[in-house]
């Protein structure tokens, strides 16, 4: 191709991207978008974003700008440098209206992003049926209202527009362009190239490329995963790996499998009908499963096999954006759903903000099918429920205690709510209830470090030192080498948040 055709094909794709966003369907949905997130504003730092934002010296210069891509992201064994320098850029705001904001703005892009997408297969209607699906969507609270799910908007942004790039546009530059952003900002996004080439094994796109652009495509990805690999091995070498999501500790290969997959009952409710929502889905709420005859395994393999029924029938019926759409969401849940490895967390809903987006190609085909009367009252119906489900859910998340009440409320056999409760009390400088806390979490589940630190500094703000140290001589025979590198991030935290001489215990245990 010579560069005048370069030059001439280029300038049709920007035209084409002008059009696509100028229209009444972009204001429709990414208006929809930022109304049901409006609550949003109100909303402080919860949970996480006191770790990964407020207590984060990295976020509070703009030298973090750089020094984002030098380090892990939590210390650990994840890299999300792009996710990271936004944090930096928005704290000059001192404002977490400010942060929740920018995170609204993000998820408006993907919902508008999606609409986009399914417009070039299913018409201007279906479009609009899931972009506004996506965006009024009550799995995705988790993911827009707490601060730090913004890895998971501006990853799945890039990766609708990698895959908008591949499947419509064929653009191998592009669609390399945003697949590297997409890993910056969190790991999900490898699975970029399995919905490309889900696309063109189902003949989804403008034409089907041929051979040579497809072998350009494979290089970049190659190219892509070699720069990407040889970067991150670079910078959290030396790190730990913060380990496997508590149900799954100590679990054989088979147990892990059977868990993960009795787990695909939760996700399937949560992205079909999310009228329950919960932040955690820990031990004792789930428990891990060791037998094949368990209920919940049976449950969980019914939901594959309804998957795997519905992509079929719709690849044999010819709906082919259909079968895309639900391939979509399985490829897209695959690095989180504990089948291929173990992973930290069992289920979270804000994992499965990128795996929704197929859902959402799906319903809007499907809906585009339907005459019009009939599809938009059922259609408004489920819109107008979803979207006050939404919005009502956001104040869950205005500030840690109230993220807590909620955990408690939500899920009350699991550990993570007296453990973040004593957190949260630890921040209030009440050492009693704090301790309290942290034996009702013991009680449910004593695999998790957290818990023994968090009662051992309770306990010493108390003066209690003897309470201190059995639970801090029980996470170290539970972790041997925890003293030293652990004991004394500890000690800086508890300066940081106003225990001094608690701080000078752990750094006196260590020594």
């Amino acid at each position: 191709m010579s560069d005048a055709e370069r030059s001439v094909r280029s300038a049709r794709w920007f035209a084409s991207v002008r059009t696509a966003f100028s229209d009444r369907m972009v204001v429709v949905v990414g208006a929809s978008a930022v109304v049901v997130y409006l609550g949003t504003l109100w909303n402080g730092h919860a949970l996480d974003d006191m770790i990964v934002i407020v207590r984060n010296p990295v976020i509070h210069s703009l030298s973090g700008l750089w020094r984002a891509f030098t380090q892990a992201y939590l210390g650990g064994q994840m890299y999300r440098p792009l996710a990271i320098a936004s944090y930096v850029a928005d704290w000059p705001w001192h404002s977490a209206a400010w942060y929740h904001a920018v995170n609204v703005l993000w998820h408006a892009a993907a919902s508008v992003l999606t609409a986009v997408l399914a417009r070039r297969w299913v018409g201007e209607r279906g479009a609009l049926a899931a972009g506004l699906l996506f965006a009024v969507h009550p799995v995705h609270v988790e993911a827009v209202a707490n601060i730090v799910g913004r890895d998971e908007l501006m990853a799945a942004c890039f990766a609708v527009l990698a895959v908008y790039a591949a499947l419509v546009r064929g653009s191998v530059g592009w669609s390399a362009a945003a697949l590297s952003l997409g890993l910056l900002c969190k790991e999900n996004a490898a699975v970029v190239p399995g919905l490309i080439v889900w696309g063109w094994v189902l003949g989804i796109g403008t034409e089907r490329p041929p051979r040579r652009r497809i072998t350009q495509f494979v290089g970049s990805w190659v190219v892509i995963a070699v720069l990407y690999g040889v970067v991150r091995w670079a910078v959290l070498r030396g790190n730990e790996d913060h380990g496997l999501a508590p149900v799954l500790v100590g679990q054989s290969g088979l147990t892990v499998r059977l868990t993960a997959l009795a787990a695909l009952a939760d996700v399937t409710r949560l992205l079909v009908f999310p009228l329950k929502l919960r932040i955690d889905y820990s031990p004792d709420e789930r428990t891990a499963v060791t037998s094949w005859g368990d209920g919940r395994v049976a449950l969980g393999a019914l939901c594959v096999v309804l998957l795997v029924t519905l992509i079929v029938a719709a690849w044999r019926r010819g709906r082919r954006v259909e079968a895309f759409g639900l391939g979509w969401t399985a490829i897209a849940l695959s690095p989180v759903a504990n089948l291929l490895f173990p992973t930290g967390i069992l289920v979270a809903e804000r994992t499965l903000y990128l795996p929704s987006v197929g859902l959402v190609l799906a319903a809007g085909s499907w809906f585009a099918r339907w005459s019009v009367p009939r599809a938009w009252l059922v259609a408004g119906a489920v819109l107008v429920a979803a979207g006050v489900r939404t919005a009502t859910r956001v104040p869950v998340w205005r500030t840690t205690y109230t993220a807590v009440l909620s955990i408690l409320e939500d899920s009350p056999r699991s550990y993570v709510g007296p453990m973040r409760m004593a957190g949260a009390y630890l921040d209030q400088h009440q050492s009693e209830r704090a301790l309290d806390a942290a034996r009702q979490a013991l009680a449910i589940y004593r695999g998790d470090l957290t818990i023994y630190m968090s009662g051992a500094v309770a306990a010493f703000a108390a003066g209690r030192p003897a309470t201190a140290d059995s639970l801090l001589a029980e996470l170290e025979r539970s972790c041997p080498t925890c003293p030293g590198k652990y004991y004394h991030t500890e000690s800086e935290v508890l300066r940081r948040i106003g225990y001094p001489a608690e701080a000078d215990s752990l750094d006196a245990r260590v020594r």
